[in-house]
């Protein structure tokens, strides 16, 4: 008897392992624009009962239609060691459906991506953050950078704007920029051939930075006090901000920040709490010296400018839903740095949702300002109408 039940118990436990790894779904992914696109998309885990009884992740792969292994990313969202999220990048034609397959196999594994996402806090410079994607890159600053200024020492920053860093490489170069920036300082302000950082913040919004618009005047956070690093991809990277309170109102922000390969824009999702009801959540995008042009379509929620930067251009943007927009502003002011595009919104559920972007003409993505306006155009509708999968 004993023996017969330790053969039943092998053949359950070869079963379960033959059952995995004979899983297979179609993942019909469909593309309802007029427009080929190339994105990543996300299948929840927990979402399809066969994928929730997955047990070892490490071995869930995705294939296109001919076969080949596309790359793929576990996210764990909540960080609890239990992945949420299968990301893959699919590319689909203008108003077609494409079909991928996710399986389970033991014996191979993901490709490796020529590109990544990444972000990291970066100590070398006082206590940036920085996040970056083939395409684009940004920056922001921390409490040590804060307190040098607050206490009238060299080197730090106070600003809670949101930095641009213009790169022309489809490769990784924060690491590479921040440790030649500490060998010759002011490094990755001069262009060696990859890009640099000739975007200039100060107590401006720079590109997404958030504020209180009240009484013709601008209330905003000093810098970031916390941070989360969720995700470094290849496909994705996630991480969130903390801020102390600020304003008469103590504004509590923690922005969750998330940047996708191949795309220009890093989508902020913005949690706000307050000890008072706030009159608004404003975003800015800076006006420098307003040498450029703006252009508000606050029916689709683009918001544009364009300006020139040294012997270049440079598009900067925000793309949000039109409903939670009360006003925009084309703010001009004497002031140093407050000059600005202002988005005066009503957030829903104490939550912003808007993604932030920019393209430089260094990088070859646009040549002119027709081009970024339909960047920020297919933006919109991008994020209107996502990539639908449906699992079969």
């Amino acid at each position: 008897m004993n023996k017969i039940v330790s053969f039943i118990g092998i053949l359950i436990l070869f079963s379960s392992f033959s059952s995995e790894n004979k899983l297979s779904k179609k993942l019909v992914v469909e593309n309802k624009l007029h427009f080929d696109r190339n994105e990543v998309v996300s299948i929840r885990l927990n979402a399809n009962k066969s994928l929730s009884k997955i047990k070892d992740f490490s071995t869930v792969l995705v294939k296109d239609a001919t076969g080949k292994l596309v790359v793929t990313q576990l996210i764990d969202n909540n960080l609890d060691g239990t992945p949420d999220e299968l990301l893959f990048q699919a590319t689909v034609p203008a108003r077609s459906r494409v079909v991928y397959t996710l399986f389970t196999d033991s014996k191979l594994r993901t490709p490796k991506s020529s590109n990544t996402t990444y972000a990291r806090f970066v100590p070398e410079r006082i206590d940036d953050f920085a996040w970056e994607n083939d395409r684009v890159a940004f920056r922001t600053y921390g409490p040590q950078a804060q307190r040098l200024v607050e206490e009238g020492k060299e080197g730090g920053t106070l600003s809670s704007g949101i930095d641009l860093w213009f790169k022309k490489v489809n490769h990784s170069i924060i690491d590479s920029w921040y440790a030649k920036n500490v060998v010759a300082p002011g490094y990755y302000h001069i262009e060696h051939g990859e890009g640099y950082d000739p975007y200039h913040v100060g107590s401006s919004r720079g590109s997404g930075g958030t504020g209180i618009w009240e009484k013709d005047s601008l209330y905003i956070s000093k810098n970031y006090t916390k941070y989360r690093i969720i995700a470094t991809g290849p496909l994705r990277t996630i991480f969130e901000l903390d801020y102390a309170p600020w304003s008469k109102y103590e504004v509590k922000e923690t922005k969750r920040i998330s940047l996708d390969l191949g795309s220009n824009f890093s989508k902020f999702e913005n949690k706000i709490s307050s000890s008072s009801v706030i009159p608004n959540y404003t975003l800015g995008i800076t006006l420098h010296k307003e040498k450029g042009v703006v252009a508000i379509n606050a029916q689709n929620g683009i918001f544009r400018h364009w300006e020139p930067i040294d012997n270049s251009f440079v598009g900067e943007g925000i793309v949000i839903d039109p409903k939670v927009v009360k006003s925009a502003i084309d703010h001009r002011s004497k002031a140093a740095d407050q000059s600005q595009i202002l988005m005066v919104t009503t957030p829903k559920n104490n939550t912003l949702t808007y993604y932030v972007g920019f393209a430089w003409t260094g990088s070859a993505q646009v040549q002119s300002v027709q081009d970024w306006d339909a960047m920020l155009e297919k933006q919109a509708q991008i994020i209107q109408n996502p990539l639908a999968v449906t699992i079969k």
